[in-house]
């Protein structure tokens, strides 16, 4: 018989290992993976629509307001050489603070001096994401941010503000419509953290070696590219089709085109959402261009259309390959500054090793609508799809500089001198190293004009830095130096000690 004292309640009489239920202690937001496509891609329309800043502002933070299971906004921007940089602020902070959200723009490579290090972080309302929370965590928002200077104006070296400023004055302007859509190979390595362990390890290993489209529906290779998918969609990124590449595990998803600041975003998403779901999984989500030798690298092909009142300019039924005079002139523009945007578009040491002419590579300075070793392609196309593809862009390439080189390179950019014409007959060919890229680069004075000279000039000296870490001959090795010192790497205690 069990007895209590008179005024306590009575022990526990449950059963041994009976569960204890208990009130939840947190309720943050959790939304179900068909609704958060459906709110992200009704946000996605009203920055197509260019709703105006301020209503969406105004909307944004009210909903913040109201929603009291959001914990945290995580705000994003991007630096010069295209690392995805994320602060997370507390809700109720960033509510108060919203004008005033500060950083020390000193520690970010290509930003400010120490002597002027407080940057401003502004946040793009028009790009706000609900996020799956099985992937990110519960609670939490995303919104790209702009990085401003302490006094309010955009900052020289945040080209996510150049884009964005670049489109928004030609829509203005002419009424023109920039579009893009990116196609971005990756590897899938086991283990967490390949790259920056890849100074002791001195390898990468493959998950699968199927090859292309060759993956059984439950292999790993397969469920890393469902579960990305999965979280692509409901981000609102219109998916189209993903499947394994041609190298072994080697992966691509694709996904609709866009407003050209979006799919720049996207990128940045893009390659967010793969390493978290990879991580998830113990294994690492790779976008160097080329980590092993032998087989095909990653690239991230780049589609690019202009429309105006809806129709769209790159579209002639009757002109070669389908293509309209002002989409020949474009890609004339890119080919004439092929060389002076080379750096641009292939940022890296390792990027060079992609460019080799054999798996493909797409080294050679012309067009061709078949041959896949031109920098550009012309693709198959009707009224709606006509585009051009450039293909030499590197997926490890900062999203925003890339597609804002070649949006105001195929648009206002020099044309090929007449005296040329004569010898366009002869092929031409990206440059095969860092070095050659980066002397073509800093002589080149639409580049100059291109970026600002002190941006071009920052940009020129990041470069540098990385390639005098590494071995001049690129050999027939990946070099331990040229995945440490990678920008994307980001292994800041090894990058001190040298």
């Amino acid at each position: 018989m069990r007895h209590h004292f008179q005024g306590y309640p009575a022990p526990d009489v449950r059963k041994e290992h009976e569960p204890v239920e208990h009130t939840p202690l947190r309720s943050f937001l959790e939304i179900p993976y068909d609704k958060l496509e459906e709110m992200n891609l009704e946000v996605k329309e009203a920055r197509v629509k260019r709703v105006a800043a301020g209503k969406l502002q105004e909307q944004r933070m009210k909903y913040l307001a109201d929603e009291k299971r959001i914990k945290a906004v995580t705000v994003c921007f991007t630096d010069l050489e295209g690392r995805l940089h994320m602060l997370d602020y507390d809700k109720k902070f960033l509510l108060k603070s919203a004008d005033n959200l500060t950083f020390d723009g000193s520690s970010i490579r290509g930003f400010s001096q120490q002597a002027e290090s407080d940057l401003r972080l502004k946040c793009d309302w028009s790009a706000f994401y609900w996020l799956p929370a099985d992937v990110f965590g519960p609670g939490k928002v995303l919104v790209f941010g702009e990085v401003l200077e302490r006094d309010g104006k955009p900052y020289a070296a945040d080209l996510r503000s150049r884009l964005k400023q670049f489109c928004d004055n030609l829509h203005a302007k002419q009424g023109l419509e920039l579009h893009a859509a990116n196609e971005i190979e990756g590897f899938l390595f086991n283990g967490r953290e390949a790259e920056r362990r890849y100074y002791e390890t001195g390898k990468f290993d493959f998950i699968s070696t199927g090859g292309y489209y060759h993956s059984l529906p439950g292999d790993p290779l397969r469920r890393f590219i469902d579960t990305s998918a999965e979280v692509q969609r409901s981000m609102g990124f219109a998916n189209e089709k993903d499947h394994p590449e041609v190298a072994p595990s080697q992966f691509e998803m694709n996904y609709s085109y866009t407003q050209a600041l979006i799919a720049a975003d996207q990128v940045q998403l893009y390659k967010l959402i793969c390493r978290q779901v990879a991580d998830r999984m113990d294994m690492s989500a790779c976008f160097l261009p080329k980590p092993v030798t032998g087989v095909n690298g990653n690239g991230m092909h780049t589609n690019i259309s202009v429309n105006k009142d809806g129709r769209n300019l790159f579209y002639d039924k009757k002109g070669q390959d389908g293509l309209s005079a002002i989409g020949w002139k474009f890609i004339d523009r890119i080919l004439t500054s092929a060389n002076d945007i080379c750096l641009i578009l292939n940022c890296s040491v390792n990027s060079y090793r992609r460019l080799d002419p054999h798996f493909e590579a797409p080294n050679q300075i012309k067009a061709s609508a078949i041959d896949r070793g031109s920098m550009v392609r012309i693709p198959l196309g009707n009224e709606r799809s006509a585009r051009i593809e450039v293909r030499s862009v590197a997926p490890d390439a900062n999203p925003y500089l890339a597609i804002y080189a070649m949006l105001a390179t195929g648009l206002e950019g020099p044309e090929a001198p007449a005296a040329d014409n004569d010898k366009r007959a002869r092929t031409r060919f990206l440059p095969d190293n860092i070095y050659d890229a980066i002397r073509l680069f800093k002589t080149s004075e639409f580049a100059m004009k291109l970026l600002g000279e002190e941006v071009h000039g920052k940009y020129a000296e990041l470069k540098l830095t990385s390639a005098e870490r590494c071995p001049k001959a690129l050999g027939a090795r990946v070099k331990v130096s040229e995945v440490q010192f990678h920008h994307e790497v980001t292994n800041q205690f090894l990058w001190n000690l040298f």
